[in-house]
């Protein structure tokens, strides 16, 4: 189905869930955020961070820590709540929130009750209007008691870290979860009224071999997932120290990861999956991904696909990003830091990005390649990206009619590669960034 071209695949590249991407995040003015707040209109979407794991996986890349001490999590709730009054402030009274995410870490490493206490706070704080809500799980930390929280609250979409059912890959990465409590937790979910089930898998995981992908799609499909991204292992143990204690000679090689990655393509567009974009899956018909992705409505944020149509993302908590047509701004990462400015009632958002006219333009196109398979360049990028897309024309990876610009089937595992043709920041450091397969 695809050739394999290693020299195509030699530079790692973003996953372009933004543009500019975080790697180029600095200071920005001190009232840049607020300034942004200030001038939003219209329906928004809340993304709250809850940066805590009962356990924490050794290929993990998020900020997260173990939620193991009470007092922790008491004063990073805190904290929280104290942001949400903040940011609420500085909005205009005019503003909705059309969908909420919770992400972490597990939002399920804090009690129902916290959660309880937490969403009151949203409610109280802005204007909801009847919105979407989504949550991350963490499988191995579920109860009954956490799935009545999402029946009450209506949360209609979750998504589940599964990554792998071989049990010596569970080990090697520090994730060991049984069948029997992933099924359990997608029966709780159903009968709470979950309807759109995302499941996370992975590729390129240490002692991983074709079969053990195999067996984990067969049984991901018959657990009846709406959704799942199949993501490739990212092995940056420069950048997350934890993934040290990772044997990479237990790691597949690239080309071995390019057939697993060719291989989940393939069965899942043939077991009742569309195909959304390279890496993400989703039932046809009933599922909100697949609908805007047949009616070109998908899009891109820092939670990657979505059908949110909203300009604005507003991220709550420690190292959350919040994303203006014209600004991209950071929460204060270090946790501690985060929990001192937020008591204090001030913004913690210090760095990120001022998104000039060139950056919304390449950030467009970037998006519609990633999203559509299409893109329309213009005379001065197609003149600017002509010689560095030689090799992808030349190959009958993608195409060239007038100024749209076609990545065709055989080129959809070098979307990432060639998307990254237009990112004016991007360097040549293999440092930055993860494999683009």
């Amino acid at each position: 189905m695809w050739t394999y071209y290693p020299d195509l695949l030699a530079t790692p590249v973003p996953r372009y869930t933004s543009y500019p991407t975080a790697a180029e995040f600095a200071d920005i003015p001190v009232d840049a955020y607020r300034t942004a707040l200030q001038e939003t209109s219209g329906t928004v979407s809340l993304y709250v961070h809850i940066p805590f794991c009962e356990k924490i996986c050794f290929y993990c890349g998020c900020n997260t820590g173990k939620a193991n001490r009470r007092q922790r999590l008491e004063s990073y709730l805190d904290a929280l709540h104290n942001e949400i009054a903040t940011v609420s402030r500085e909005l205009p009274d005019d503003v909705r929130v059309g969908r909420i995410a919770f992400g972490g870490g597990s939002p399920n490493a804090i009690t129902p009750d916290d959660f309880r206490s937490l969403f009151a706070a949203l409610e109280s704080r802005f204007s909801l209007d009847d919105p979407t809500l989504s949550i991350e799980l963490d499988p191995r930390t579920m109860t009954a008691e956490w799935a009545n929280v999402i029946a009450e609250h209506g949360i209609s979409r979750a998504s589940l870290g599964v990554q792998t059912f071989a049990e010596h890959c569970q080990k090697a990465i520090g994730r060991v979860q049984p069948e029997e409590c992933i099924v359990e937790t997608v029966d709780w979910l159903r009968d709470a009224g979950v309807t759109s089930l995302n499941f996370d898998l992975m590729y390129g995981l240490p002692g991983q071999y074709m079969h053990d992908l195999e067996d984990t799609l067969q049984r991901t499909r018959v657990l009846g997932a709406d959704r799942i991204a199949l993501f490739g292992y990212a092995h940056v143990p420069h950048i997350v120290p934890r993934q040290r204690v990772i044997d990479t000679t237990d790691l597949p090689d690239q080309a071995e990861r390019f057939a697993m990655a060719e291989m989940g393509y393939a069965y899942l567009a043939t077991h009742g999956y569309t195909p959304i974009g390279f890496d993400h899956f989703a039932k046809p018909g009933g599922d909100p991904l697949a609908k805007a992705a047949f009616e070109g409505r998908l899009k891109r944020n820092f939670q990657g696909f979505t059908d949110d149509q909203s300009e604005v993302l507003i991220g709550l908590g420690a190292s959350s990003i919040s994303s203006f047509p014209q600004l991209l701004a950071q929460n204060e990462k270090n946790s501690g830091r985060y929990r001192m400015l937020s008591s204090q009632g001030l913004l913690s958002a210090g760095r990120g990005v001022t998104r000039s006219a060139d950056d919304r333009y390449r950030g467009a196109v970037i998006e519609q390649l990633l999203c559509q398979g299409r893109a329309r360049l213009g005379a001065c990028l197609m003149h600017e990206a002509s010689g560095r897309l030689r090799p992808f024309l030349d190959r009958g990876l993608a195409s060239i009619d007038r100024q749209w610009l076609e990545i065709l089937p055989e080129g959809l595992p070098y979307a990432r590669s060639i998307a990254a043709i237009f990112d004016a920041y991007r360097p040549v450091s293999a440092r930055r960034f993860s494999s683009a397969v």
